[in-house]
């Protein structure tokens, strides 16, 4: 992972807008799920997403943890984009898998599915590009890659 690439402001500042993103549609969300069941699998739509109350309230947190890693900053931000890109990934992945079963639980559709699996990527992006450290690090690092020409 690059040191203090200098398109990490813009890496960070995606994970964000993608963190307002989901925030956004979990709040949505819970509003438009109140009065049905945790795990209701009726037509409930927020931000062109299917939605019930335990997927709201899970996009919830995952939205709050993310915007305040942008807010945060630094190391804490590199591992919150990394390492939470990660669940939104494989959940798209099982969501392909239990999309028209029982196991439904949090009543996703292909679109969500297709969502999750952008939004993953560009918050793993962020992940792999945001690494902050100090430039003696980024010395070593930049040294280190640097392959000596062949006479």
């Amino acid at each position: 992972m690059p040191i203090n690439h200098p398109l990490r402001p813009f890496y960070r500042a995606v994970s964000g807008l993608c963190g307002v993103f989901i925030l956004a549609f979990g709040i949505m969300g819970a509003i438009a799920s109140s009065g049905e069941s945790f795990f209701s699998r009726e037509s409930i739509w927020a931000l062109w997403l299917k939605t019930n109350m335990a997927f709201s309230l899970l996009s919830i947190l995952l939205g709050a943890i993310l915007v305040a890693g942008y807010i945060v900053g630094g190391e804490l931000s590199h591992r919150i984009n990394y390492y939470g890109s990660w669940p939104l990934l494989a959940g798209g992945l099982a969501g392909i898998a239990v999309m028209r079963t029982d196991a439904n639980i949090f009543n996703w559709s292909m679109v969500n599915v297709i969502v999750s699996m952008v939004i993953g990527t560009l918050i793993l992006t962020a992940g792999l590009y945001d690494k902050p450290g100090s430039p003696e690090t980024e010395d070593a690092f930049r040294h280190n890659r640097v392959v000596p020409a062949k006479p």
